[in-house]
């Protein structure tokens, strides 16, 4: 007969130990997401705060820039750092990174702005925001990696798929701390200090995260090589320089990572940014129902990971590329419809275009925050209906044609710069401004969208469908990087394409999307990137990406 006494409590024990994998893995990750959600809600308030010697339009576009120069270094961090997970650990690492992303997250909260200390506040901005994202570029793949290395055979889709749902917690904890605070202190406390906040209590999610990894041991698939002496000497080299490796990390990153983070950021950051930069919803509005359709839509990522286990990686991934192709346009004029539906009849009813010689017109993005756009008369024309976020169309004119606006029936013509010392073009281009805001008004364009005709439930269901796309492409996509490589060079094969694919491809999307906005004066041009991205991951994926859910990792 059987003695279970002892086989009940080890399997007790193996349960809660990997219940503490997973929360460890899982904290990390969502910390790293928590940071980098907290600024992109607050670009704007960061944008006042720390870039404020630019136009209105500039600035906000260079906010969403430094918060894009986290991403930039991540393929960096993930090198590094990979390279020291393959070498010595696994948790070493983890507790490394962990503690410098920490920290570079709490200093954004002690930072002086840019009126106390001028151009050294946005200079260590982004330091800072390269500092953590040097961190966070050895942060999921060590966590991917230390997870799936203890889940059983069978079930790593759906232990690694916690770590992608601890991600939109992330988010979520961003967005409850922000429209918890704007409603305690008022919306002028919030963006005078209250911002601050937030950046500042990530010290306590910092400490709990260290005292639980603390606690763990290395990963049994490491320690094996390491007792065995398997473990890589030269990872760098053994990754990316033998193409039987680097192939797959190609394929890993135009396959599969890229058309994930561009779906991913479209859909839990463009989505917002749209909502309040181009649909005009209130911030307070548009953070409760991207947290409503986050709530809805977050289960989702272990029940793909679930599925994932069972069919495979590959067909979830790709099917959500192929989605995503086909319906993010409908989709985001469907939520402008419901969002601000004044503003997209107006759009409809009398659409804006503006008739000018192309040779006068700047893209309206200045890097350098020293364009004032008011040097041709196309400049004064087009910073104003980028400012207010107006869709319109491009009409050539003959060289030497003053700018027009034309609002349904009615033209305005630009002033002409050229015509009127500073003093006298700063009052023109007042008058012009007023006469343009009095049309648009006239022809049904809002001033924002009003809160009794925003369709909220059409506005959530919108957002989910968005993110159902993003939680396929994601929830697979940790265990299917761990398959795909092999155990002693693992952490920095699968961070790179990780890193690149999701950190560029996907973290520079807000900045680059926003810039072609604001560069063709078509609300919904920036679609284009992710459509394009989504397009070439399923074309590269379906062609070449492996199926991996039923391989052995231990080797």
């Amino acid at each position: 007969m059987v003695d279970d006494s002892r086989a009940a409590p080890a399997a007790q024990n193996l349960k809660q130990n990997d219940l503490k994998v997973i929360a460890a893995s899982s904290l990390g990750t969502m910390f790293e997401w928590y940071d980098f959600y907290l600024y992109g809600l607050l670009a704007g308030y960061i944008s006042a705060q720390f870039f404020s010697g630019v136009n209105e339009t500039t600035g906000f576009i260079l906010a969403l820039a430094a918060f894009a120069a986290g991403f930039a270094i991540r393929p960096l961090g993930s090198i590094v750092f990979g390279r020291i997970g393959d070498m010595v650990g696994r948790k070493n690492t983890f507790l490394v990174t962990m503690g410098l992303m920490g920290l570079s997250t709490f200093a954004v909260g002690f930072l002086p702005n840019y009126e106390t200390i001028g151009i050294a506040a946005p200079i260590i901005l982004v330091v800072l925001r390269l500092l953590q994202g040097l961190a966070v570029g050895g942060e999921y793949g060590g966590a991917a990696t230390y997870v799936a290395e203890h889940a059983p055979q069978g079930k790593r889709g759906l232990f690694t798929s916690f770590i992608q749902t601890t991600a939109t917690v992330g988010l979520f904890t961003a967005l409850l701390l922000v429209i918890g605070l704007r409603a305690l202190i008022g919306e002028e406390a919030f963006a005078d200090w209250g911002w601050r906040i937030p950046f500042l209590l990530s010290i306590f999610l910092l400490a709990i995260s260290l005292w639980i990894r603390f606690q763990l041991s290395e990963s049994p698939t490491f320690q094996k090589m390491k007792d065995e002496g398997k473990t890589s000497e030269a990872p760098l080299a053994e990754a990316f320089g033998r193409w039987s490796n680097l192939k797959y990390v190609l394929i890993a990153l135009f396959g599969a990572v890229a058309g994930q983070g561009a779906i991913g950021y479209t859909g839990q950051f463009y989505t917002l940014f749209y909502l309040q930069r181009i649909a005009d919803v209130d911030p307070a509005t548009s953070n409760i129902l991207l947290v409503i359709a986050l709530i809805i839509a977050t289960p989702t990522f272990v029940f793909f990971g679930w599925l994932s286990d069972k069919i495979g990686r590959k067909p979830i991934i790709m099917a959500a590329c192929v989605l995503a192709a086909l319906t993010l346009f409908p989709l985001f004029k469907a939520l402008t419809h419901a969002a601000n539906p004044d503003f997209a009849d107006a759009v409809r009813e009398a659409p804006v275009t503006v008739l000018a010689d192309p040779d006068e017109c700047s893209i309206q993005f200045d890097p350098v925050g020293r364009n004032t756009f008011n040097k041709t008369s196309c400049d004064i024309a087009k910073a104003y209906l980028a400012l207010n976020g107006i869709n319109y169309a491009n009409i050539h004119a003959d060289a030497g044609t003053l700018a027009q606006i034309q609002i349904g029936e009615t033209i305005i013509i630009a002033p002409d710069p050229d015509a009127y010392d500073a003093a006298s073009l700063a009052v023109q281009i007042g008058a012009f401004q007023n006469e343009v805001s009095g049309q648009l008004i006239a022809a049904g364009y809002p001033s924002e969208a009003d809160p009794a005709r925003i369709d909220r439930p059409l506005v959530i269901a919108i957002i989910v469908a968005i993110m159902l796309m993003v939680t396929a492409t994601y929830a697979p996509l940790a265990a299917m990087l761990v398959e795909l490589f092999p155990a002693r060079i693992r952490y920095t094969s699968m961070s790179l394409p990780y890193h690149i694919g999701n950190g560029w491809f996907g973290g520079f999307l807000p900045t680059v999307a926003f810039a072609m906005v604001a560069a063709t004066g078509n609300i919904f041009y920036g679609l284009w990137y992710p459509v394009l991205i989504a397009t070439m991951t399923a074309v590269v994926g379906i062609l070449f990406l492996p199926e991996t859910f039923r391989r052995n990792i231990d080797e």
